[in-house]
């Protein structure tokens, strides 16, 4: 043991790894993860008193596998398979710390196809993210005893299906790819933009998704799609200073301090994304990455050039077809030929299914129609959208606008 105090963070961090590498020899995920956990909890009690380990993920990794085969030494025919493997523990714990494979892997896991999409962010977030189950219950607003329960039933299902740690093959491989994809993007952008809540963003959602992303871009870099996905995080959130007051309230791109986005987090996302565009088949990642290139290097939105813009989300359109494209199209149409050209773009997705009711939709009507003048109809669309929003930040923003519309 040693004095020295390591970086909590850190150590949280190397979890996944100790996972990974119980999972890889004994199986048994759901035991495995409770294993971890518990050695998490009697780190973060034992290691204030008693000292700091010299190497904390074989600490982890030799607490959490003695906890493991304690729990499954009582089926007895398992009994002499794993104390031979107890045996090995020391072996186990030098390769704690084994790399990007295992991570993916576990990741691959996490978005099995049994699991439905909100138990898969859960799964993934508590899993590779290292999220103590309370941090994700707060993240997504949830008393802490529900978001345990998903957790456990996300477990079950991941062992009901007889899930192995290995990287599944071709063409689950891609269909298990975009669902990770997809996993990481959403947890991304509930950070960057939190659906309900005080807040409007939770950076530990957002950090922990570029986080993750950069170790599936480090261990599949030729893929068009995951590149995209990692340079439309970072020339998203490369903005993200600059979309808060000091109040904490919402500012609009459009009126945002430039100065303040992240040159070198933009610098990255174009060099990513120029690359991928040049060496990979298109794909809707890349292009809605292009499009966030576009915005975060123009000067100002005057400089913006929303003709790209527009084409850019044409061909995403016919690529993913998808009512929030098509939303977003609407407003770099009225940016091009007029707010009244905008309002007819948003007519034909206004009706879908799945923005119906949504407050994006009354929103950028809202938006439109002040651009267009009608001040009183616009005002109308605000407050409606307030009232339909559960996030506070954007709940005050739009009953803003609508205040300066007031006669």
């Amino acid at each position: 043991m040693t004095s020295e105090a390591p970086d909590w963070h850190a150590v949280r961090r190397s979890a996944p790894l100790v996972l990974a590498g119980l999972v890889r020899r004994y199986g048994h995920f759901d035991a495995c993860e409770d294993a971890v956990q518990e050695a998490l909890v009697a780190a973060s009690a034992g290691w204030p008193v008693d000292g700091w380990p010299a190497n904390p993920a074989a600490w982890l990794t030799t607490v959490a596998a003695r906890r493991l085969v304690d729990q499954l030494r009582s089926d007895e025919s398992r009994r002499r398979r794993e104390s031979a493997d107890f045996a090995r523990t020391t072996a186990l714990a030098a390769e704690a710390t084994s790399g990007d494979d295992d991570t993916v892997t576990l990741l691959f896991l996490c978005c099995h196809p049994a699991l439905k999409r909100p138990l898969q962010v859960a799964l993934t977030l508590r899993a590779v993210g290292g999220l103590t189950t309370a941090e994700i219950a707060r993240a997504f607003l949830v008393p802490e005893a529900t978001m345990a329960q998903r957790i456990s039933r996300a477990k079950q299902r991941v062992r009901e299906a007889g899930a192995a740690f290995v990287m599944p093959d071709e063409p689950e491989h891609q269909e298990r790819l975009r669902a990770v994809l997809a996993v990481l993007y959403l947890m991304f952008n509930e950070g960057y933009t939190a659906s309900s809540g005080a807040e409007l963003t939770r950076t530990e959602l957002t950090d922990e998704a570029i986080r993750i992303m950069r170790i599936v871009h480090r261990t599949l870099p030729r893929d068009g799609e995951v590149t995209g996905l990692l340079a439309l995080m970072l020339l998203t959130d490369a903005r993200r200073r600059g979309r808060t007051a000091p109040d904490g309230s919402l500012i609009p791109l459009a009126e945002q301090d430039r100065s303040l986005w992240d040159g070198a987090a933009i610098a990255e996302g174009v060099a990513l994304i120029t690359g991928a565009l040049r060496a990979a088949p298109l794909g809707p990642y890349q292009l809605q990455a292009a499009i966030a290139a576009v915005h975060d290097e123009a000067a100002s939105r005057e400089d913006t050039d929303w003709r790209q813009i527009v084409a850019l989300y044409e061909l995403l359109e016919r690529l993913a077809p998808n009512p929030v494209v098509t939303l977003n199209r609407a407003v770099a149409v009225a940016m091009v030929d007029g707010p009244e050209a905008g309002l007819t773009v948003l007519e034909t997705c206004a009706a879908d299914r799945r923005v119906l009711g949504s407050h994006r939709v009354l929103s950028v009507r809202a938006h439109l129609l002040e651009l267009a003048g009608d001040a009183a109809t616009a005002r109308v669309a605000y407050e409606e959208a307030a009232r339909r929003t559960t996030s506070v930040p954007e709940r005050r923003h739009l009953l803003d606008r609508a205040r300066r519309l007031s006669p």
